[in-house]
């Protein structure tokens, strides 16, 4: 049962893209599931993180707050302001502007996570930008959406602000109890949790493209275009802004994955309750949950090409004091160096301080 598990994991972006595919293929069927069950879905995927969740999740933010502030800080208004820009370049309407500015002023998604790990990032800044992300999502998360959209539709702030306290926070609370309470059980558990919120994730994508297939075949490719835009466009930016800062290699893969993949199921989830009146809305939740999934691999593994390449310098430096080295002349006159050799490895000379 494990194997199995972890093959669903594992290949989640395979599967979400595969649900995206036969949603849009066989509608009628899938659409028999209501939207009222994206929810129920959603708190599944949320009480996950809250079984792993640990202590020392969150003391990161207490001993690297600058890492955690500067990576928040490119989480709320890159992603944002991004959103906003690209649904004015494209001129979209009202839903497909509200369900893009949505999932732009979401928190991180879990998914960031195992994405870092594979990316060979900071895995603990990760974790510690979703945890913390998500409960200013709250708060933040509304008014971004009222300050950008709040133009041509109605927000409501404290529905919404409601809402993702019943999805996100209370979940997240109910799981770090329980695994208080059963903290064998919970542990026992959690190798079958990533497989648990892959099927609840593909399930939320088939609801909510069946449910919006005929609007999506005609106007789905702006949309996919808007979406991988503002993904890439995310990851890009927050690799630069943590460059500017002076951070390691491995605390801007975690800051890029980390601003460039988004909450979005709460973004579907938070469309269809507070913006009925606007069906397409979940769209681009919807498709960003396909997207951030494949694209999450791809960038995954250019970070991992990019440190392999970096591992082995052709020229290291080696201080003398680590090993006994061994010199020969080679040449004569003005064209003689000397080579040093350790473990059939030969240096130049100037390289063997």
């Amino acid at each position: 049962m494990k194997k199995v598990c972890h093959y669903i994991s594992e290949y989640m972006g395979v599967l979400v893209l595969l649900s995206a595919i036969a949603a849009l293929a066989f509608p009628k069927v899938f659409s028999l599931v209501k939207p009222t069950m994206i929810n129920p879905l959603l708190g599944v995927v949320v009480f996950g993180m809250g079984l792993t969740l640990k202590a020392e999740d969150f003391r990161i933010v207490f001993r690297r707050p600058k890492d955690v502030l500067i990576g928040c800080l490119a989480q709320f208004t890159v992603m944002p302001l991004l959103a906003w820009v690209l649904a004015r370049l494209f001129a979209l309407d009202e839903a497909l502007t509200v369900g893009i500015v949505l999932v732009g002023c979401c928190p991180g998604g879990t998914a960031s996570n195992v994405i870092t790990y594979l990316a060979k990032g900071d895995l603990a800044l990760s974790v510690g930008m979703t945890g913390v992300s998500t409960l200013l999502a709250p708060v933040l998360t509304p008014l971004l959406v009222f300050l950008l959209a709040g133009e041509t539709v109605d927000v409501n702030v404290v529905g919404m602000l409601l809402s993702i306290l019943w999805v996100v926070i209370l979940p997240i609370a109910a799981g770090l109890f329980v695994k208080r309470l059963w903290p064998r059980a919970t542990s026992a558990a959690t190798s079958y949790l990533p497989a648990l919120s892959t099927l609840a994730i593909c399930a939320i994508v088939l609801i909510v493209i069946a449910a919006n297939a005929s609007k999506l075949m005609s106007s789905g490719l702006v949309v996919i275009l808007v979406v991988m835009l503002h993904n890439v466009g995310g990851l890009a930016v927050g690799y630069f802004i943590s460059s500017l800062s002076g951070m390691s290699d491995a605390k801007r893969k975690a800051i890029s994955i980390e601003v460039g993949m988004q909450n979005s199921g709460l973004a579907s989830s938070l469309a269809t309750l507070h913006f009925a009146a606007y069906p397409m809305a979940t769209i681009p939740g919807a498709i960003f949950s396909v997207w951030h999934n494949i694209s999450g691999a791809i960038v995954a593994r250019i970070y991992t090409k990019t440190d392999s390449n970096n591992s082995h310098p052709k020229t290291p430096i080696f201080s003398p004091s680590a090993w006994n080295r061994k010199r020969y002349k080679i040449g004569k006159g003005k064209g003689k160096f000397l080579l040093c050799v350790k473990n059939c490895r030969i240096y130049p000379r100037t390289y063997c301080l």
